[in-house]
Order: structure tokens, then sequence, then C-alpha cells
């Protein structure tokens, strides 16, 4: 690492610092590659000359801290994401969740909510939906505001129906939504036993004792220290015999709770608590 590395890097970390203390926001164990390519493209837009003066002003606008929060928190998703997890889901899963007297699933790190609507669907196919109550939680307010209004472009719909099919469903996609020239709507049916909240995987505790935790394509960003305090927060949170789902990517392999959470299904990175 040479000089000017090195500054930034101290930079980066003081910015960091800076936004957790002023403002709640800990992203200071998010891997490093990640968080720097997503401040370069920040200061980037906003013409900013270092990382320095974007700290300075940030500290001073919470305008500025909401669109850096927006930038550096992971928002990419889709419904029915990784059709094969769906699916290994509805023949893995619900068969559990059948002798469940009531179901109570999070979806951590939500984003603007597809998957959790995605699981609502898959529920009430399968005759759970009344008895489930799904919390969604993420660190970005703006994302959750827009999560609850479940209105995703018009556009987007042939390619979440695509995945929809490719899951297992087999019912009319489109009686799901409702739709204009421009969004598609989920009926409201489906939003009934979703409660959508705050929450930071950094910082915050177990809220509750679930059946279900999926959380898919967003440990993936964090460092080795974050990562395990999360798989130790989902250790915690999920019942004996509760289930786990991460993103293709991702793993417990290297962390203290590998023989704790096992893979049930490696490809699918479906796993479950205890043997």
């Amino acid at each position: 690492m040479n000089k000017c590395e090195e500054i930034e890097k101290i930079e980066i970390e003081l910015l960091l610092e800076a936004v957790y203390r002023q403002y709640g926001y800990d992203f200071r164990n998010y891997a490093y590659s990640s968080l720097k390519r997503r401040i370069h493209y920040y200061t980037q837009r906003l013409n900013i000359e270092n990382i320095s003066e974007l700290q300075g002003k940030i500290l001073y606008d919470p305008k500025l801290m909401e669109g850096l929060s927006n930038v550096l928190s992971i928002t990419v998703t889709e419904m029915f994401r990784d059709p094969s997890f769906f699916g290994a889901f509805r023949s893995s899963v619900i068969p559990y969740l059948k002798d469940v007297g009531h179901i109570r699933i999070w979806h951590a790190g939500c984003a603007s909510g597809e998957e959790v609507y995605s699981m609502a669907i898959l529920l009430h196919e399968a005759g759970l939906y009344e008895k489930s109550i799904i919390y969604a939680t993420d660190i970005n307010e703006q994302i959750l505001e827009k999560a609850k209004e479940g209105k995703f472009p018009l556009k987007k719909m042939q390619q979440y129906t695509k995945n929809y099919l490719a899951s297992g469903g087999t019912k009319e996609f489109s009686k799901y939504y409702s739709c204009d020239e421009k969004f598609a709507t989920i009926h409201s049916f489906l939003k009934e036993n979703i409660v959508f909240a705050h929450h930071n995987l950094a910082t915050d505790h177990s809220f509750n004792e679930f059946h279900i935790i999926i959380c898919r394509n967003v440990i993936i960003y964090f460092n080795k220290q974050l990562k395990e305090r999360v798989f130790q927060l989902f250790y915690e949170s999920l019942t004996e015999g509760g289930y786990l789902g991460l993103g293709s990517k991702e793993s417990l392999i290297g962390s203290s709770y590998s023989d704790k959470i096992l893979e049930v299904d490696a490809n699918n990175k479906l796993l479950k608590k205890g043997h």
C-alpha cells in the first residue's frame, strides 16, 4: 500500500467513525474494497475532491448522509431472485412449517421488499400465510418506505413472472398485483402479515425467536468480524430446527457457528439450526 492509499484508508476510517457517532449508522465493518468503491462513486457524483471534504459536509448535512446511506446500503434485488432457492424452500421448508402453530419469519436486509413479497406469495400458495408473520428489516429508512408501498416498475414484472414460474409457481402471477401504465402494486392481502422495521445488523440485537431467517446477498459485504457477529445474532434468533437462507456466495464456513447451523442444501444455501 503506497502513501496515498494509506491516507485514503485513514480518511475512510474517519468518515465511517464520524457517520457512526453522528448518525448511528455503522458501516465500519463492511468489506473495505466495496466501501471504497461506493464512497468514490459518491464523491464523484457530488463533485467532491476528497473523502475528508465529504466527511465535513456529511456531518452538517443530513440529506447528504441519506444519500451516502443509500449508496452504501445494498438494495439490488428482485422477486423470486435465484428461483432455485425458492424452489428448494417449497420442497424442504414448507413441510416443516405446516407443523408450526404460528410462523415467524425474519427477512434481514430486505431492501425494497421484492423477496419479502415473494415469500408472502409462496406462503399464501401453501396455505400458510394466515398463520404467518414476516418481519422485514433494513438499515435504510428510505428503502423501507419504498418496500412498504410494494410498488415496482411494470417493465420488471415479465422477469419476475419468469422467476416465479422457475421457482415452481403454478398460479397466474398477475393475480398478485394490480397495474397502471408504469407500475405494478402488490395486492393489499399480501401486505397484511408483513411488519417493516428499521434494524441494523451491525449494532442491533435479536428482537424475537424465528422459525425462518432469510438474509441473502447482504453478509457478503461484511468483514470477518461483522459476519461473526451476525451469525451469532442469527443463531440466537433461530428456534431449534429453524432454517436460515443465505445468498449463493455466502457461507458459515470459517465461523464458529459452522457446526451449529448446518447446510441442508448446499446448492441453494439453506441451513438448519441443530442436528
